[in-house]
């Protein structure tokens, strides 16, 4: 009988092992007020003088967070900033921020997205001073990520717009990813902004920071965040 229900725990171990596990997946985009695809002159130029306000959104294609499911639902992070975002000489780099939930989440699905985008952003909503709740919209021409097209709206709040960055797009003719995105993600491509802006309450500034080499265009699947 011990043998018996020694490789019976045996066996459901295994099989729990082996069961996939869940998982949220989905697109990002995001946009700064500083170049993130630059040269080093140029970035050390800009460092504590811009980089300090940004915008970030995701949208989440398949997942659940504490049950409760995601998919098809887009949340957007607004950040003002102390310093630069990404200065690595500035460890410490106090934050506020506005979150904008999709305004066709139920309420339990608001406070999941709020919870998602907090586990995502780290310290960068440390201080979240605001939810909003509006429409969301994350597309790519021709439904491309790597076309690197994409426009993210969240109602009039927020929006983002990109294009490929191309060569005429160079000033000092080394220009590589200075910067990292502000999440994680699977797989980001640099890509200029053509619109940037934030209009909403909060942070005690409104933008708009067209025609920069200052966005991100990414994909994200990580393990559930519970």
């Amino acid at each position: 009988m011990k043998k018996l229900l020694g490789f019976a725990l045996t066996l459901s171990i295994a099989s729990a092992a082996a069961l996939p596990k869940a998982k949220i997946s989905g697109s990002y985009i995001e946009a700064r007020n500083a170049d993130v695809y630059t040269g080093a002159c140029y970035a050390n130029s800009e460092i504590n003088l811009v980089g300090d306000l940004a915008v970030m959104g995701w949208k989440i294609d398949e997942g659940s967070l504490d049950g409760v499911s995601l998919k098809g639902l887009g949340v957007v992070g607004v950040i003002r900033a102390t310093t630069t975002l990404g200065d690595i000489a500035n460890p410490v780099n106090p934050t506020r921020s506005v979150l904008i939930v999709d305004e066709k989440a139920s309420s339990l699905q608001r406070a999941a997205l709020v919870k998602f985008a907090k586990k995502m952003g780290g310290d960068l909503f440390s201080d979240v001073v605001n939810v909003e709740v509006r429409p969301i919209s994350l597309t790519f021409a021709d439904n491309n990520l790597h076309s690197i097209r994409a426009k993210l709206t969240a109602g009039e709040l927020a929006s983002i717009e990109t294009r490929p960055i191309v060569q005429s797009d160079q000033i000092c003719r080394h220009e590589s990813t200075y910067y990292q995105p502000l999440t994680a993600t699977t797989h980001a491509m640099a890509g200029y902004a053509l619109a940037n802006t934030f209009t909403g309450k909060g942070l005690g500034t409104n933008w708009s920071f067209p025609e920069k080499r200052s966005a991100f265009v990414a994909n994200f699947e990580f393990p559930v965040l519970d």
